[in-house]
C-alpha cells in the first residue's frame, strides 16, 4: 500500500530537492497576456475568464518545473476568493499536477470536530460516495494541512483517512506569521510552550503511520522564520514530516529554512509561493511571455541555496 511520507521523501531524493511550489494565484501576479488570452475565450464572462487565467498561469509554471519540483502546495483560499470556477480551476490544476509526477499538498488548514471533520477528511484526501453507491475522489490531494487546536476529535478522521488511503496531514505545530508566538510561544504549567506540546501530539499520532523511510505520514507545519523553535521542534518529532513555509518573500533565508531537517538533511520540504510565482517581475531579462523560465530559474536557485545550506547547517 502507498504511503505519502515514502512518497514525498523518495521523490526528494530523486530530484535531490526538498522544495514545494506553493500555487496561491492572484489575477495581479499573472502577465497581462494571459488575462488577454482568458478575456477572448470568456469575452462575456469575466468571473470565468478569471478562473481560466488562474489555469493558463498554474499549467504553465507546472510545465516550467516538474521535472525538477517534487510537489505543488495550492492555497484554497486564492481560489476560492475567485469563486466557483477558480475552484473547479483548483481540482482541474490538482489532476494536472499529478499527471506530471508532481504531489499535491492541499494546503486548507481545516479545523473541526466529528462528522464535519469527517467530510473534511473525505472530500479534500479521501472519497466521497455519490448517487449509485461508487466511492470518488472530490478533491484529490495526496495530502491536506489541518489546524489540530480542537484536539484529536478534529484530528481523528484524517488519520483515519490517511492509515486507509495511504495519504497524509501536516498539522500547524509553529507558524511563519510574525504573531504566532502570541499563542504558540506560551507557557504551560509544566514548562512546555504550547507549540511543544502540539509537536509531542504529531509525534505521538504519527507513531502508527511510518513508513519505510522512517518518516510519518503525519507530518508538522513549522515556519522558516523561526528557526531556534524549529531546531526544538525537530527533536520532538525525529520521525515526523515537517513542511517549512516563510522562505523568500516571508523573509527566510536558506540557513533558516534547514533548521528543522534531520540531522542527514532528510525530513523537510521548504514551500516557496510568491518567490517563485512573481519571479518574472524582477527579471527584465525576460519577455512577460517567458514568465515560466522566469520561476524554473528561480527554483533552480532556491535549490541550489537550500543543499548548499544543507551542507553548512547553522541551526543544529
Amino acid at each position: 500500500m502507498k504511503n505519502f511520507a515514502d512518497q514525498l521523501v523518495r521523490r526528494i531524493a530523486e530530484l535531490d530537492n526538498p522544495t514545494v511550489m506553493g500555487l496561491d494565484p492572484k489575477l495581479e501576479y499573472i502577465p497581462q497576456f494571459l488575462i488577454d488570452q482568458a478575456k477572448d475565450e470568456y469575452p462575456d464572462d469575466m468571473e470565468k475568464a478569471s478562473a481560466h487565467a488562474i489555469w493558463l498561469f498554474n499549467k504553465a509554471l507546472i510545465d516550467a518545473v516538474c521535472d525538477i519540483v517534487p510537489a505543488i502546495k495550492p492555497q484554497f483560499a486564492y481560489y476560492e476568493l475567485y469563486g466557483i470556477e477558480a475552484v473547479k480551476v483548483l481540482n482541474k490544476t490538482i489532476e494536472y499536477a499529478q499527471s506530471k509526477g508532481m504531489l499535491v499538498i492541499g494546503d486548507c488548514k481545516r479545523n473541526d470536530i466529528g462528522a464535519t471533520s469527517t467530510a473534511y477528511a473525505e472530500g479534500i484526501i479521501g472519497s466521497t460516495e455519490i448517487i449509485g453507491g461508487e466511492k470518488i475522489p472530490m478533491t484529490g490531494c495526496d495530502c491536506a494541512t489541518i489546524n489540530a487546536y480542537l484536539g484529536i476529535d478534529g484530528v481523528k478522521p484524517f488519520l483515519d483517512v490517511c492509515s486507509r488511503d495511504g495519504k497524509g496531514i501536516f498539522i500547524l505545530v509553529r507558524t511563519s506569521n510574525p504573531s504566532a508566538g502570541d499563542l504558540q510561544d506560551l507557557e504551560l504549567k509544566d514548562g512546555r510552550k504550547v507549540y511543544e506540546a502540539m509537536a509531542q501530539l504529531v509525534n505521538t499520532w504519527g507513531s502508527e503511520l511510518a513508513g519505510e523511510e522512517g518518516f510519518s505520514s503525519v507530518g508538522a507545519v513549522v515556519g522558516a522564520t523561526w528557526p531556534e523553535q524549529a531546531v526544538e521542534a525537530r527533536k520532538l518529532m525525529p520521525n515526523n514530516l515537517i513542511l517549512v513555509p516563510g522562505y523568500g518573500a516571508q523573509g527566510a533565508g536558506p540557513d533558516s529554512a534547514v533548521a528543522s531537517f534531520t540531522k542527514d538533511g532528510k525530513g523537510s520540504i521548504v514551500n516557496a509561493s510568491r518567490s517563485l510565482m512573481c519571479a518574472w517581475k524582477k527579471r527584465e531579462d525576460l519577455q512577460p511571455e517567458d514568465f515560466a523560465q522566469a520561476t524554473r530559474d528561480e527554483a533552480i536557485d532556491m535549490k541550489t541555496k537550500l543543499n548548499n545550506a544543507l551542507k553548512d547547517r547553522k541551526y543544529v
